[in-house]
């Protein structure tokens, strides 16, 4: 075996491996072999077929299994003799590989690029107070109250916090926008939905303060302003369109007393009770905030410190990743595919810029991970296959039994344990200081 290796880049090489005829013919002859072994032929007991026989019963089976043992043995042997840690084969091009000649085969490979740990103990973080104030418990009390609220119809004008039911039916220039939405007809005409005075936008932007004032009968027109974006209905985007509007209902947003009934719902036995369990709620979930906001601020600063040339082959796998991702998400939210097209460029740049970011660090925490011996323990995966368990719906022991048939998942998700053990190692060696405007 002769092995020629050449630079393409700082991670890229090709390595064209050359079989001299007898290593060819050796594998050649075993792969006959192991047909032979199985072959079933009409006089012959299996193993028993002469060698020719089985050629010309198998032959497009046989080549095909002889030249796939041929390229794996050049590449296995190949990249072993060059003493090269291959991240991932790009491209093979097996040439010609037939039995009594040689073979020379060229693999182009990226390789695992080389390069020096910066300081990584003791990296800055910066954290937000933990301990709630007064007034965020009075504030979840105040929601956990707006969630159990009554809704009672009044005899008045719609004020901030009621919300008010109505028909529409919507016009452009005097003339019905139903064939203008087309198949978004809820933006046309509905002959009732609810608006919440002073809330969030419903599915007309800007009627819930069109409706203030309004009382059950009025009768009254509404010209809606739609953004000039607008993916959930896009034939309206930058359009103003006029709506007649037919009130039917107010109701005010009554809020429940802090009695005995109410500290049951919330298995507590009073108010101070119900402040101390908002309290610890609070605090956990802003040590776990902190906690994720230190792990942002890690991988900022590893990429930051990270000076080194990355393998195309992982930043195009990453990115196409994140690409997927971004466009599945927008997609549920309703922007077109058009959308995405117009704005191709810009979307493959900034998935490029975020998919180099990633592989760098997870290049670099890998490289971590093996310096202070952070291995994927069995307690490790099962607390990985108790919160998919949780999130997805589905039995440990299934989901433990389906990635043991997926080689490549599973070592995904190893990968993945991995580098949360080093972020969290890393998290754990931080200095941590507190934000300059929670001192403040």
């Amino acid at each position: 075996m002769n092995v020629q290796i050449s630079d393409t880049n700082e991670t890229r090489k090709t390595l064209v491996v050359t079989l001299d005829k007898s290593e060819v013919d050796g594998v050649y002859k075993t792969v006959v072999g192991e047909f032979t072994k199985f072959a079933h032929l009409p006089g012959f007991r299996p193993g028993r077929a002469p060698a020719e026989l089985v050629v010309k019963r198998y032959g497009k089976e046989l080549q095909d299994e002889f030249k796939n043992k041929v390229v794996s043995k050049a590449y296995s042997e190949g990249v072993e003799q060059a003493k090269i840690d291959v991240i991932s084969l790009v491209d093979v091009e097996p040439g010609t590989v037939e039995a009594g000649l040689s073979a020379a085969i060229k693999f182009t490979v990226d390789l695992r690029p080389e390069f020096t740990l910066p300081d990584y103990v003791g990296l800055e973080t910066e954290v937000q107070p933990t301990d709630p104030t007064e007034t965020e418990i009075d504030q979840v009390v105040e929601g956990l109250r707006q969630e159990r609220a009554d809704f009672k119809v009044v005899d008045r004008t719609a004020q901030k916090g009621d919300y008010v039911r109505f028909g529409y039916e919507g016009s452009l220039d005097g003339k019905s926008i139903a064939e203008l939405v087309g198949d978004k007809g809820i933006y046309a005409k509905a002959p009732q939905t609810w608006e919440e005075i002073g809330g969030p936008d419903g599915i007309l932007p800007g009627m819930g303060a069109q409706l203030a004032g309004a009382k059950a009968g009025d009768k009254k027109t509404a010209s809606i302003v739609f953004p000039a974006e607008f993916p959930a209905a896009p034939a309206l985007g930058g359009k103003t369109v006029s709506y007649a509007i037919d009130v039917q209902e107010v109701r005010e947003r009554v809020l429940p007393p802090l009695d005995d009934a109410f500290f049951k719902a919330h298995n507590v036995e009073n108010i101070d009770g119900l402040r101390a369990q908002i309290q610890g709620n609070l605090k956990t979930r802003k040590e776990y905030e902190n906690r994720a906001a230190q792990r942002r601020q890690i991988t900022d600063a590893l990429v930051v410190r990270g000076n080194f040339p990355v393998p195309e082959s992982l930043i195009a796998s990453e990115r196409d990743g994140v690409l997927r991702q971004f466009i599945e998400e927008n997609m549920r939210r309703g922007v077109p595919q058009e959308q995405f097209e117009q704005n191709k460029k810009d979307l493959y740049e900034s998935a490029s810029r975020a998919a180099l970011s990633r592989v760098k660090v997870q290049l670099m925490l890998a490289k971590i991970a093996q310096a202070e011996k952070l291995t994927v323990e069995k307690e490790d995966f099962n607390k990985w296959l108790m919160r998919e368990a949780m999130r997805s719906g589905e039995r440990p022991d299934k989901l433990a039994k389906e990635l043991g048939k997926e080689r490549s998942r599973l070592h995904a998700v190893q990968q993945q344990i991995l580098f949360d053990k080093t972020l969290d190692f890393l998290v754990a060696k931080a200095t941590v200081k507190l934000s300059a405007t929670a001192k403040a």
